[in-house]
């Protein structure tokens, strides 16, 4: 029975590579592809594929949203984690959501066929640098990893946070999700709260050295 596969990157050029790449192998079927993250958690919901491979930065939803809603939705789906980030942080939160692969972009084509097999078969995967340390060490600080702050937002606060990083005003953000100013103005506040900001410039450092957000579609 083939391994069925469903691919999650917002990049087309990208994406079309990497299906090629896979449908080489004949113990490889690629069930679909999506370039949303949204709709990459309704694909997998319905088609329950083997294994989800997922860019890190996603539009609609990003990468640890997908992971967690997968494990929810499809438990027996593995999911593989593609990105350009070897950031200790990023490996360990997608460790901690359920993801059972952290693979680098710049990896051969073989690797990443090694990573499929590999995760399909019960194991987890880290490519280098990761790999340089031990996946009981990586486990262990996903499991004792403090929650990210980031994870007591509301859906709608996650959707603000956005906004506010792309620059949107509490008016503009209120027309854009058909919310009164007043409303917006007070998710606003409750980030800035949560999220312990000061200002401005803390929420978009936060944002830039954290990768949690997605663009505006």
């Amino acid at each position: 029975m083939p391994i069925t596969i469903v691919l999650a990157e917002p990049q087309d050029l990208v994406r079309s590579g990497i299906r090629c790449l896979l449908e080489e192998q004949a113990d490889f079927k690629i069930k679909g592809e999506v370039a949303d993250g949204r709709e990459a958690v309704r694909l997998v919901q319905r088609l329950k594929p083997r294994v989800l491979i997922v860019a890190l930065a996603m539009p609609g939803l990003n990468c640890l949203e997908i992971t967690s809603q997968v494990q929810q939705h499809s438990p027996t789906t593995a999911v593989i984690v593609l990105s350009t980030y070897s950031n200790d942080h990023y490996v360990v939160q997608a460790l901690k959501t359920g993801a059972s692969g952290y693979v680098m972009m710049y990896v051969s084509p073989a690797e990443l066929m090694h990573a499929i097999r590999k995760v399909v078969a019960g194991h987890c995967y880290l490519s280098r640098p990761m790999s340089g340390r031990s996946m009981e060490t990586w486990m262990q600080r996903a499991r004792s990893a403090a929650r990210d702050a980031y994870e007591t937002l509301t859906r709608r606060e996650r959707e603000v946070l956005r906004l506010v990083f792309d620059g949107y005003t509490s008016a503009r953000i209120a027309s854009h999700l058909s919310i009164s100013r007043r409303t917006a103005e007070s998710h606003r506040a409750k980030v800035m709260h949560k999220l312990d900001f000061r200002n401005q410039t803390d929420l978009i450092k936060y944002v830039l050295t954290r990768a949690i957000l997605t663009p505006i579609t």
